[in-house]
């Protein structure tokens, strides 16, 4: 399928692996010129040139924390018109909410509610200009089933959450779109922090807290960046302008529920 946005131009956050890589790699793999994000540089320079060598799309590569002030600058000196945006940062650490202070809550609602806000803020007028945008936040599968260990993730992320969903609905008139993704247990990075505290938590080996949770996912398996990247440049797409406002979880149906 032809996803028809060929030429766009995307930010693309915490692009240098993991989720926001196979973001990026999606996107131009559909001819969208990208610029991505991360705060290392040399890992993050060898990820642009592997998307360039791959897809033939222009791809700029800027080495900044998009969690702050000068990093956002930065980001949107190089990219200050997209019209894809994929909002995007690390996880705020695992642990007893007891032991979480005031600067941990601090740090965590800047990076995954205040930092996608102010992109969007940034960049949605444009957008609104143009008659077309799409925002898609890379959120969390803890939004729709909350994980214990993970309370500053919960908290923050589902703040966006609720902020989203008031602002799809009144730009969606203009053409923009802005969804969520909710990843699960994807086979990343990610994956080691919340695994190596569940061990901790529940007393056993980080092996079988491992097999543990993979055994409670129905596909039997993690998911993988590729998979979650297509589904990123769907919602991106010419053909997703009708789904706006929506939490899309990515699980292999570890959530339980109908709803």
């Amino acid at each position: 399928m032809d996803l028809g946005i060929a030429g766009r131009t995307a930010l693309v956050c915490a692009a240098s692996k993991g989720l926001g890589r196979g973001c990026a790699e999606a996107l131009a793999a559909e001819g969208v010129n990208v610029v991505i994000v991360a705060r290392t540089a040399e890992t993050l320079e060898a990820t642009a040139a592997a998307i360039r060598a791959a897809s033939g799309v222009d791809v700029k590569a800027v080495a900044c924390d998009i969690t702050t002030p000068e990093g956002r600058a930065a980001a949107l000196a190089a990219c200050p018109q997209p019209d894809i945006l994929v909002n995007n940062a690390g996880g705020p650490p695992p642990g007893d909410f007891r032991q979480f202070t005031h600067d941990d809550w601090i740090r965590a609602l800047e990076a995954n509610m205040l930092t996608p806000i102010e992109l969007m803020r940034a960049t949605i007028d444009g957008m609104i200009s143009r008659g077309f945008g799409r925002i898609v936040n890379i959120t969390s599968s803890a939004v729709k089933a909350p994980i214990d260990v993970l309370g500053l993730s919960n908290g923050a992320r589902s703040g966006l959450t609720g902020f989203v969903a008031g602002l799809a609905r009144k730009v969606a008139p203009q053409g923009v779109t802005i969804n969520n993704l909710l990843p699960g247990m994807f086979d990343t990075d990610r994956i080691v922090g919340t695994i190596e505290a569940q061990a901790k938590a529940q007393d056993i080996t980080i092996e079988e807290s491992r097999r543990r949770r993979m055994a409670s996912i129905p596909a039997g398996r993690f998911g993988t960046s590729d998979e979650f990247g297509r589904a990123c440049a769907f919602l991106c797409s010419a053909h997703a302008g009708y789904i706006t406002g929506q939490n899309w979880l990515i699980d292999g149906g570890a959530y339980p529920g109908t709803f």
